[in-house]
C-alpha cells in the first residue's frame, strides 16, 4: 500500500551550476590518479596512486542500473570498501554548493581532497590506509534508471545490492562498510536494516530515523522547511523524484508510507559506531534513537561537543574512526574493543566544555530523574509540588508570547540524558494548540548563555543563527509537541523519553484541561553554583528554523494558551541530574 501512496514529481537533469562538481561528467572508464595529484587549486593534494574506476555500471535486483564511482589503492592486495550513499551528486565534492558550506563553518578545503562525497569519507585518507571508497549516485539521481525516494526501506534494499556487488568484485577483501553523516547515516539505519550478508560495520555520524518524527511533522507539526528544501535541491535527474512535502500535506497521521520510513531497529546487528551531538535540531532526536532502539551487541556511541563536519573530517576523530573499522574490516586486534561503549560530553557553554567522559551506558548509571515542579505564582521551578493551584497564560501573537520558570543552583548541578516536560494545559479561544518549551542556562546575572557550534562565529554566522539555523548555535534542549497528537505509544514510551504515536486526533474541548507529555532533546550541561535554568513555554517556535535560508513554520495558533500549575496539576520538568563527586 506505501508504494500507491507515495507522490512524485519530474526531477531534472544535473547540469553545470553550483552543484556540479570537476568530475560530474558522465566519462565511464579506469585510470590511475598519481600522488600528488590535485582535483582542483582550493584542495589537498593525493598522499598515494589511486586507481579511479568512474561511472561503473551495477543492476539492482529490479533491473535498475545505478553508476558509481570507485576509488582504490593501487596494487594487488584485496581491501575492503566504504559505500558513502546518498543522493548528493559524487563528483559534488568540489562543487561551489559543498565549498560554499564549508566556508559557511570555517572549515578549509584543503582538509579534503575534493574526490569524497558530500557529508562522506575522503578517498584521499582512506586509499592511504588500505580502503576503497564507493561513491554511488543512487536510484534516479544523475545517470541512474528509476525514479529516487527519499530515506526509504527501498533504499536499504539497493543498497544491499551495491554491497553485495562490492563484495564479489576481484580487489574487494569481502567486507563493506558505511559512514557518513546526515543523510549518509540515516542510509545506514535502512541499509543494515536488510542485513546484507557482506556489510561488516556501520558508522552513522548524525541523522534522522523517522521521517515523520524528525523531518516533516516533528511534535504533530508541519514544519518541513528542511524538507522542502532537500526535495528541491537534490535528487537531480532524468526521471523522477519523491514529494515529501506532497505526501505529508496528504497524510499528516502516520500510516504504512511512514511506517516505511523508519528503520526496522530492531534488525540492527551489525558492529556499529554512532556518532551523536545534543546540538542538532535535525539529527540529535534521530540519533539517539537509533541508538536505542538498535539490536546491536556491539555498538558504541561518541557524543561531541560542536557541529557534525568540523567533527568528522576532524583527524583525531578520522583516527578513531580508522581503529574502528581496522578492527571490523581488517580483522585487526589493535584494542577496539576495549573502547568505552560510551563516550560524552558535558557543555558549559562558557569555554570549559569536557569531552570523552567515559560510561557504560548512555545516560550513565549515576543519573537520577529529578521533577521540577512549575509555580505559576512565582514563576520559579521547584523540588516539592506547590500546593495551591495557579495558572501562567499568554495570548497568542501577543507580547510578551510564553511563560517561563525559573531556579538557581546553589551547588554545581549536572545534567546527562534524556529530559522531558510533563504539563497540564488548557487553549481559550481555540480547540488545540502548537507548544514549544525550551530550557536555557542563565548565568549568575540571568543573560542566557549559548554557544556557537562551528569554528565561524563571525558576523555572517551571528546573523543567520540570531533567529534560525539551529544547528549551528546551542541555545539549550527544546521540544515540541501538537496538543491533539498527545496520545503516548504504550510500547516505545519510557519515564524519560515519551513516544506518541501520532495516528489520531483528540480536539481539547472548551475548558478541557489536557495533560501532555513532551520529549526534550537529549542533554549534557553542567550548572556552577549561582547559575540559573530557565523554562520557556510558547506557541511559536523559540529557535526559529534548523538550516539557513530554510522556511519558519508559523503555528496556526490562535486564542489564549493557559498552563496550570500545583494542586492537582503539577506540571513539571524532568532533569536528569547526576550525581557530582567531591574529591
Amino acid at each position: 500500500m506505501s508504494e500507491n501512496q507515495k507522490v512524485f514529481i519530474p526531477s531534472k537533469p544535473l547540469e553545470q551550476g553550483p552543484r556540479y562538481g570537476v568530475l560530474s561528467n558522465f566519462d565511464p572508464g579506469t585510470r590511475v590518479l598519481k600522488a600528488g595529484y590535485q582535483v582542483a587549486p582550493p584542495f589537498c593534494s593525493l598522499p598515494v596512486d589511486i586507481v579511479f574506476e568512474k561511472d561503473v555500471a551495477v543492476t539492482l535486483r529490479d533491473g535498475v542500473t545505478i553508476y558509481v564511482d570507485v576509488f582504490r589503492p593501487v596494487g594487488e592486495e584485496k581491501v575492503p570498501v566504504i559505500i558513502a550513499w546518498s543522493p548528493y551528486g559524487k563528483g559534488q565534492g568540489t562543487s561551489g554548493s559543498v565549498m560554499g558550506v564549508f566556508g559557511m563553518v570555517g572549515l578549509d578545503n584543503k582538509i579534503v581532497s575534493g574526490l569524497e562525497k558530500f557529508e562522506g569519507p575522503d578517498p584521499a585518507y582512506w586509499c592511504a590506509q588500505g580502503y576503497a571508497i564507493c561513491n554511488p549516485d543512487i536510484r534516479g539521481v544523475a545517470n541512474c534508471e528509476g525514479d529516487s525516494v527519499l530515506w526509504d526501506r527501498q533504499e536499504g534494499r539497493d543498497c544491499y545490492d551495491l554491497i553485495e556487488w562490492l563484495a564479489e568484485q576481484e580487489w574487494c577483501s569481502g567486507k563493506v562498510a558505511m559512514s557518513g553523516t546526515s543523510y549518509l547515516a540515516v542510509s545506514q539505519w535502512f541499509t543494515a536494516a536488510e542485513q546484507p550478508p557482506h556489510l561488516a560495520a556501520i558508522n552513522p555520524w548524525e541523522g534522522v530515523s523517522d521521517v515523520y518524527r524528525d523531518l516533516v511533522m516533528r511534535g504533530g507539526m508541519p514544519d518541513t522547511g528542511f524538507a522542502r528544501m532537500l526535495r528541491d535541491n537534490s535528487f537531480w535527474g532524468n526521471g523522477q523524484k519523491e514529494d515529501i512535502i506532497a505526501e505529508a500535506e496528504r497524510y499528516p497521521l502516520v500510516n504504512e508510507l511512514w511506517e516505511n520510513k523508519i528503520p526496522r531497529f530492531e534488525q540492527i546487528n551489525v558492529p556499529a559506531y554512532v556518532v551523536a551531538s545534543y546540538s542538532n535540531t535535525l539529527h540529535t532526536a534521530g540519533t539517539f534513537r537509533a541508538w536505542r532502539r538498535m539490536a546491536s551487541e556491539q555498538k558504541w556511541l561518541r557524543i561531541h561537543n560542536s557541529q557534525e563536519w568540523p567533527d568528522y573530517y576532524d583527524e583525531a576523530n578520522r583516527e578513531d574512526l580508522r581503529r574502528f573499522f581496522d578492527h571490523f574490516l581488517k580483522s585487526e586486534d589493535n584494542g577496539w574493543d576495549q573502547t568505552p561503549k560510551v563516550r560524552y560530553s558535558l557543555l558549559d557553554l562558557q569555554g570549559g566544555d569536557q569531552v570523552d567522559i567515559q560510561a557504560d551506558e548512555f545516560p550513565p548509571q549515576d543519573v537520577t530523574s529529578t521533577k521540577y515542579f512549575l509555580d505559576g505564582l512565582t514563576r520559579t521551578l521547584c523540588t516539592h509540588a506547590p500546593k495551591q493551584s495557579s495558572t501562567a497564560e499568554y495570548v497568542i501573537k501577543s507580547n510578551p508570547d510564553q511563560v517561563s520558570f525559573v531556579t538557581r543552583f546553589e551547588k554545581e548541578t549536572v545534567l546527562v540524558g534524556y529530559p522531558k516536560v510533563n504539563l497540564w494545559v488548557e487553549a481559550r479561544g481555540d480547540d488545540d494548540m502548537d507548544l514549544f518549551v525550551l530550557f536555557q542556562k542563565l548565568d549568575a546575572y540571568g543573560t542566557p548563555l549559548q554557544q556557537f557550534t562551528s569554528p565561524n562565529q563571525g558576523g555572517l554566522m551571528q546573523d543567520i543563527t540570531e533567529r534560525g539555523a539551529s544547528i549551528l548555535r546551542y541555545k539549550g534542549s527544546d521540544g515540541r509537541l501538537r496538543a491533539s497528537l498527545r496520545n503516548l505509544d504504550p510500547v516505545l514510551s519510557t519515564d524519560s523519553v515519551p513516544a506518541h504515536t501520532f495516528d489520531r486526533i483528540e480536539k481539547l474541548s472548551p475548558g478541557e484541561v489536557v495533560n501532555l507529555e513532551i520529549d526534550m532533546l537529549p542533554v549534557g550541561l553542567v550548572f556552577y553554583p549561582g547559575e540559573q535554568l530557565r523554562l520557556v513555554i510558547s506557541g511559536r517556535s523559540l529557535l526559529g528554523t534548523m538550516m539557513p535560508g530554510n522556511l519558519e513554520y508559523t503555528s496556526p495558533n490562535t486564542g489564549t494558551h493557559i498552563v496550570h500549575t500545583g494542586g492537582d496539576h503539577a506540571s513539571y520538568l524532568q532533569l536528569p541530574i547526576k550525581n557530582v563527586e567531591k574529591g
